[in-house]
């Protein structure tokens, strides 16, 4: 990895059980290119072995800095600033967030979510403002954004929320 672990990095993105290789590998291209740090929790969808990293065209995959973890505990041990919980549905929008440097950013599966019970757990811990999501049009069909997707789109807002005026890079 080319980023010195021992350097705070923008934020903490952390992955519950994600299941979708692709999605993953472009989560830690997201990383890379923005100064951040990539957490999965186990258990996943998918093997991180090196070769199945390059059957996945994930060839820039040691300039991630990616930190694997045996369970939701484990993780939380090793990361300890503030957390956000993403969801679908529930919590104000990621825009009325106020991220600061290192926050942890939590994100669950692509196809369920962190469940009702990490939710519920995780307000009563940490309180219903530290749970956010990305608004979207009420209609039928639409239930989620791409988990890719969604984190790109937090992470730069919080990005433009630390950026400094005069500030031209990451």
């Amino acid at each position: 990895m080319d980023q010195a672990t021992s350097k705070r990095p923008n934020f903490e993105i952390i992955l519950l059980q994600p299941e979708i290789p692709n999605n993953t590998g472009n989560i830690g291209r997201t990383a890379a290119a923005t100064g951040c740090r990539l957490h999965v929790v186990h258990p996943i969808g998918f093997q991180m072995d090196e070769k199945a990293l390059r059957r996945a065209g994930l060839d820039y995959w040691q300039h991630v800095d990616c930190q694997e973890h045996d369970s939701w505990a484990a993780c939380e041990v090793a990361t300890s600033s503030p957390p956000w919980l993403l969801t679908a549905r529930r919590g104000k929008p990621v825009w009325n967030a106020e991220f600061q440097p290192g926050d942890r950013l939590i994100f669950g599966r692509e196809s369920c979510g962190v469940g009702p019970e990490f939710t519920a757990a995780f307000e009563e811990k940490h309180g219903a403002d530290r749970i956010l999501n990305l608004p979207m049009v009420d209609a039928p069909g639409i239930r989620s954004l791409n988990l890719a997707t969604a984190v790109a789109v937090v992470v730069y807002e919080g990005l433009r929320q630390l950026q400094k005026p005069e500030a031209a890079k990451i």
